[in-house]
């Protein structure tokens, strides 16, 4: 099995619902250099916070039996928001030529968004998706991180 490869120039996103880090490789395929390009915020609090409405009720056209609808997760509409906004950076810059190579690490729910939305270009550069949260981690043990990550 082989290890992941971060080219010279190659992007690295490492996201999350809220937090995004768009990394650059100054690096080479054997040592890995990172360099941060941008990143991005978004506060989102928890549902609670963000909604007040009470889920629906609903009733059943056959008999009496009624049931209550699922409420509106606020949070999660947010992250995904945000997984599309990052998409489309992700996008404009694959349109722009600013990168050849992507490496995309992701919490899986995040990482499916993000991919939904992204255009064939930016699809055909992806050359690896890590279903992990990073955004936690200092760029160096991301390097660490990414450097040990097995391909296959």
């Amino acid at each position: 099995m082989t290890t992941l490869k971060v080219h010279y120039g190659a992007w690295v996103m490492v996201g999350d619902g809220k937090k995004a880090l768009f990394l650059h490789n100054e690096g080479d395929d054997e040592l890995m250099n990172l360099r941060r390009l941008d990143v991005e915020e978004k506060h989102n609090p928890a549902t609670r916070d963000q909604g007040s409405d009470a889920p629906g009720r609903g009733h059943s056209p056959m008999g009496n039996r009624g049931g209550s609808m699922g409420g509106t997760d606020f949070h999660q509409v947010e992250e995904d928001r945000f997984a599309a906004h990052v998409a489309g950076r992700i996008n404009a810059a694959a349109q722009e030529n600013g990168f050849k190579e992507i490496v995309i690490v992701a919490p899986p729910k995040c990482l499916a968004e993000i991919r939904r939305d992204l255009s064939p270009e930016a699809q055909k550069r992806v050359v690896c998706e890590i279903p992990k949260d990073y955004t936690h981690h200092p760029i160096p043990q991301i390097e660490k991180l990414l450097a040990g990550h097995a391909m296959g």
